[in-house]
């Protein structure tokens, strides 16, 4: 990703109101979604849609609650894959007038709608099985589990493509979640089968159906709230406001700062902006090219914005955090 900033020579210095804000040259948010990703998604959409069919067969001649909601969550996973294909695909398109940041956000906005999936799939699930326990149904044990174990045959090859790719790619790991859940769906089928095989127990089949719902919620929040927090501008993980805030204070030149806002585009691509207030006699490419150099090699931040400013909060802000910062110098 290109580097945000400016020299004295190249800088945008505006010399109204006595304002200097640096930013550079290029515009572009070079999108950062490698083909492999996609290929990975690809296939497991494959994998994942290929079997479902099976599945429905088996739980349908079956009986087994267990196989249709895995079925039922194949059928959702399959969706979800096409989804996350979409996403990686507009992704990759260059920015333009409308969206200069690019098509990147659109995966973390798949992730979420994925997420919300994997919620509804969980209910589904705890409420099949509730209607299960007050009626119980025979199940056959034999062809439960012979579909059962290809499907956790085709699952841990669909999450092993998905998981050796970027880990930190909230879409993929969404995905990933996905098929995750289909893969417990698919042990506690054979777990069930098992059972009813050796005790004849046919409600082994809606609890141990439960039991993969609870796995499926658990991973389900952990993608919407990560999610989340990206859509509503969260600071990415490991960023830390105050590190960055002290690390820039004590640039010679910098008398304090304010409206500092540090968000993402996605989890891998932290973006900064902020005011810096310098002396009068400060140089401020100097101060702009120790800056940056900061937040490059501290914070891993290659692309923010910084505006010096001669005197505190001239355009608004975080005037009282300015002033306090100021005071304690």
């Amino acid at each position: 990703m290109a580097q945000h900033g400016s020299s004295q020579g190249d800088s945008h210095d505006h010399a109204h109101h006595g304002h200097g804000h640096s930013h550079s040259h290029d515009h572009e948010h070079a999108p950062r979604v490698t083909g492999d990703s996609e290929r990975r998604v690809f296939w497991a959409m494959l994998l994942t849609a290929g079997f479902m069919i099976a599945e429905i067969v088996g739980g349908i001649v079956s009986g087994s609650l267990a196989l249709l909601a895995d079925a039922g969550h194949m059928f959702s996973d399959s969706a979800s894959l096409a989804m996350a294909l979409v996403a990686f695909r507009l992704s990759s398109r260059s920015p333009d007038h409308q969206r200069t940041f690019g098509y990147q956000r659109f995966q973390v906005l798949a992730a979420f709608v994925n997420g919300l999936t994997l919620f509804a799939i969980a209910i589904w699930i705890f409420y099949s099985a509730f209607e299960r326990l007050m009626s119980p149904v025979e199940v056959m044990a034999e062809p439960m589990m012979t579909i059962a174990v290809i499907g956790l045959f085709v699952n841990i090859i669909a999450f092993v493509i998905l998981h050796r790719g970027d880990s930190g790619n909230l879409n993929l790991r969404g995905a990933a979640m996905h098929v995750l859940g289909d893969l417990l769906g698919s042990v506690a089928a054979i777990v069930a089968a098992v059972i009813i095989m050796f005790t004849g127990w046919n409600a082994a089949d809606p609890l141990l159906s439960v039991l993969a719902a609870g796995l499926i919620l658990r991973a389900a929040w952990s993608i919407v709230r990560r999610s989340a927090h990206t859509l509503l501008e969260g600071t990415p993980d490991g960023a830390d406001v105050a590190q960055i805030r002290s690390a820039l204070e004590m640039i010679d030149e910098v008398e304090s700062l304010h409206d500092v806002h540090l968000w993402g585009l996605t989890p891998q691509d932290p973006l900064l902006s902020l005011h810096l207030v310098v002396r009068d006699d400060a140089d401020h490419a100097r101060v702009l090219r120790k800056a940056y150099s900061v937040l490059r090699e501290r914070f891993g931040i290659t692309h923010a914005t910084l505006q010096i400013e001669g005197e505190a909060c001239l355009t608004g802000g975080d005037c009282e955090t300015t002033l306090v910062s100021r005071a304690a110098r």
